[in-house]
């Protein structure tokens, strides 16, 4: 689910990043269908909804562990700050634009099975 005011941000985006260097772009495909569905106004996404700049849990079901993450655009990636960009080369976070409560993490070479487990912050939520 992508704010209407995310979702302009988001494909001004993926328009300079799919000209640029394949290894940086990450998954467009996967963004360029969630920017497809239609965009809503902040004020009508669901709380457990992960929008741009929102902090959640995931839970590795493989591994049990444990990861704190803020989906960020990409200048203000860090990922040893748990900032992970929207087009971040080694996630595949255009399914945590979605609803989707389980997801398949595409990280390195490594397909990581993972569940949303908690929304600690959203920032449609906290106006």
């Amino acid at each position: 689910m992508v704010t209407s005011q995310d979702k302009q941000r988001l494909e001004d985006l993926v328009a300079v990043a799919a000209v640029s260097d394949h290894r940086t772009r990450g998954d467009l495909n996967g963004l360029l269908e969630e920017l497809q569905r239609a965009a809503v106004d902040a004020k009508d996404v669901p709380t457990d909804v992960i929008t741009m700049n929102s902090r959640a849990d995931m839970l590795d079901l493989d591994s049990g562990e444990t990861i704190t993450f803020t989906l960020v655009f990409p200048p203000d990636a860090h990922i040893e700050k748990g900032k992970i960009s929207v087009l971040g080369a080694d996630w595949r976070t255009d399914a945590l634009l979605s609803r989707a409560r389980r997801v398949r993490v595409e990280r390195g070479r490594r397909l990581r099975r993972m569940k949303v487990t908690k929304v600690d912050y959203q920032p449609e939520a906290a106006v």
